[in-house]
């Protein structure tokens, strides 16, 4: 098949004779905490941050002690809590995620016995060095409200302590035991929860299906281990010569400038206990500022590898790449090098941001899931699904941990666009046409085919309301194929000014969606609500027909009704009696004045034989209605 450009620069859209040329302004909905922040000026209307702009951090020294195989992990904190907000706050909000596990406590989907634990214990809290009461609640589970013996003043600051332990799950999802004797620790640490501009404290219940809202915080992080355990986790390990024998630091220290992948330490080397220093425990001290969050793993037996990439090429900074995995698992010995990749592709093409924290290392467990600077991802017999996983959970870098997405609230903000890079990045690797049938198949087919009124609901339907497959679908593939069909239609080098502009806003910042889509107008020039409206704001799916195809005298005229509501592109496939095709593409501004139907002419000096709509990505509904033959 063949694309014509003096052909397709012929075709004249007769339903929008001037692109520009819409409906009445739309007005995007918007929700009445929302509205408020706006008319409190924390947010502007060019999507920029508002002149009285605030949000709130802490500093977190904590120390963590695990020694697998005994599932008990204990810890102490000390936090310093900035109150940067105009409110007083007479009462704190604790996050308890690992509450999760506790026999009651609200979950999507059930629990088995190796799931459930007691929860998390407190054993100790402190207010400005006082010792105070934490709440015997024992109907709260992921959230606990503290009251503050003496209220907290706007720009002021508490300093609190904590001591806590907790056991391990033996059933590892997000976090707990991979094994035996390798941990995962996620959400280990209770912490302050978000009090934002326009909803007040986050109090959303954990289900296991929500993710990250956190704040920007300051970490000083050290897991105490016996001797034998690695550990990886986010930000800088300090000083590894306190941990690691002088063989390995050097491999850990020469893999920090490499392009190959190095063996840090193989499976013989952690058998014959040969990788850390030798004293009775060992103190693994990390340290990271500006994040939403910190996780670690520790194994006595997975195999380290390591490498870098440059991910600026302005100040040539590079970041590692690192892999830890069970010797036995294959596709694993390729995650090193699979990760230096996406880190490149990813900080140089889509987003085209470099990549900003130091490191990322790829953990082999049960989770699929993404942390700051960690993935917690399964083995895959098959590397090129091994290799599409870790891409998207890698892609969250930019979303929700340099933007502090509300992902909790608004899940399409972060895994859409991870679902974007994702799906950007896999045609690069693997080719257009296989990229897109991977998309089909894993981001799209599940939407598309079921027709219930549940997998309808507006993407912008809060997060936590929704459940199991109209969640994935409205998280993940609808809202990717918004994002792709807004890039289609104004083009790669509008997209990219505008996203660059959004995250030069909003990184280590709470963006909304209306600060998304007000930063899209504000750069274009042009109001786009229409387009976002549709996508984002209605129960519209994508389903278009092909109708009243008539011969004119320069070729041919049809009109194309969008059944659907949904303002997706649309390819128009034109085959010739002599046997050739030709491809006419068409982007959503076809819908922009009128959202259900478009008149499109094609001119053709050629016999035309058929007429064909084809959506590639965006699926269409039903497809008995999208073709013509001439009689």
């Amino acid at each position: 098949m063949s694309i014509k450009p003096a052909l397709c620069a012929a075709i004249v859209l007769l339903a929008s004779s001037t692109a520009a040329a819409q409906q009445k302004p739309v007005q995007l909905p918007m929700p009445r905490d929302v509205k408020a922040a706006f008319a409190k000026g924390t947010r502007s209307p060019d999507g920029k941050p508002g002149s009285r702009y605030w949000q709130n951090r802490a500093r977190y020294v904590i120390e963590l002690t695990a020694a697998p195989p005994n599932r008990a992990v204990h810890g102490t904190e000390q936090i310093t809590y900035f109150n940067n907000s105009p409110d007083t706050l007479r009462d704190l909000v604790f996050r308890l995620y690992l509450n999760i596990h506790k026999p009651g406590a609200p979950r999507d989907g059930g629990a088995s016995e190796n799931y459930l634990t007691s929860g998390v214990h407190v054993d100790a809290f402190t207010v400005n060095g006082q010792a105070a009461p934490w709440p015997a609640d024992p109907g709260a589970f992921t959230t606990q409200r503290v009251k503050l013996p003496v209220a907290l003043n706007p720009r002021d600051s508490v300093r609190l302590s904590v001591t806590w332990h907790y056991d391990a799950s033996r059933e590892s999802n997000r976090e707990g035991m991979i094994d035996s004797t390798t941990l995962f620790l996620a959400y280990f640490y209770p912490r302050v929860a978000v009090y934002d501009d326009y909803n007040g404290w986050d109090r959303t219940t954990f289900t296991d299906q929500q993710e990250f809202y956190s704040d920007f915080n300051d970490y000083d992080v050290t897991v105490k281990v016996p001797a034998n355990f690695v550990v990886w986790g986010t930000g800088t390990l300090v000083d590894p010569a306190s941990v690691l024998q002088p063989a390995h630091l050097s491999r850990f220290q020469a893999s920090l400038s490499s392009d190959t992948t190095i063996h840090v330490a193989t499976h013989a080397e952690m058998l014959a206990r040969s990788v850390t220093r030798q004293g009775a425990q060992n103190s693994w001290h990390f340290s990271a500022n500006d994040i939403p969050d910190m996780a670690f793993a520790t194994s006595d037996h997975y195999v380290w590898d390591a490498s870098s990439v440059v991910v600026d090429d302005v100040t040539r900074r590079r970041a590692s790449t690192q892999a830890a995995f069970n010797d036995t698992a294959a596709d694993y010995h390729h995650l090193a090098g699979y990760a230096r990749h996406a880190l490149s592709w990813l900080s140089h093409n889509w987003p085209g941001v470099p990549y900003p924290y130091e490191k990322t290392t790829v953990v082999q467990g049960f989770a699929g899931m993404e942390y700051p600077m960690m993935v917690n991802d399964e083995a895959y017999a098959d590397t090129t699904f091994s290799r599409f996983v870790a891409e998207h959970e890698i892609a969250h870098t930019y979303m929700p941990f340099y933007m502090g997405i509300n992902e909790a609230r608004y899940a399409f903000m972060d895994e859409g666009w991870a679902t974007t890079f994702e799906f950007l990045i896999g045609t690069a690797d693997l080719g257009a046409a296989k990229a897109v049938d991977f998309f089909r198949q894993f981001r799209v087919n599940g939407w598309i085919s079921d027709s219930s009124p549940l997998q309808d609901l507006p993407i912008i339907t809060p997060a936590d309301a929704l459940k199991d497959a109209a969640y994935g679908n409205s998280a993940y593939g609808k809202a990717a194929l918004g994002y792709l069909a807004l890039k289609d239609m104004i083009g790669d080098a509008s997209f990219r000014k505008a996203l660059h502009e959004y995250m030069d806003r909003w990184h280590g910042k709470h963006p909304l969606p209306w600060d998304f889509f007000n930063t899209f107008n504000n750069v274009n020039g042009k109001d786009l609500s229409w387009f976002f409206h549709d996508w984002y704001f209605t129960s519209s799916y994508i389903d278009l027909s092909l109708a009243d195809v008539k011969k004119t005298g320069a070729g041919y005229m049809m009109t194309i009704i969008n059944t659907g509501g949904m303002p997706a592109p649309v390819d128009v496939i034109i085959r010739y009696a002599d046997g050739t095709t030709n491809i006419v593409h068409q982007t959503s501004a076809i819908w922009a004045k009128d959202q259900h139907r478009t008149t499109v002419s094609v001119p053709a000096k050629k016999t035309v034989t058929s007429i064909e709509l084809n959506g590639g990505i965006w699926m269409d509904a039903n497809t008995t209605d999208n073709s013509w033959s001439r009689k």
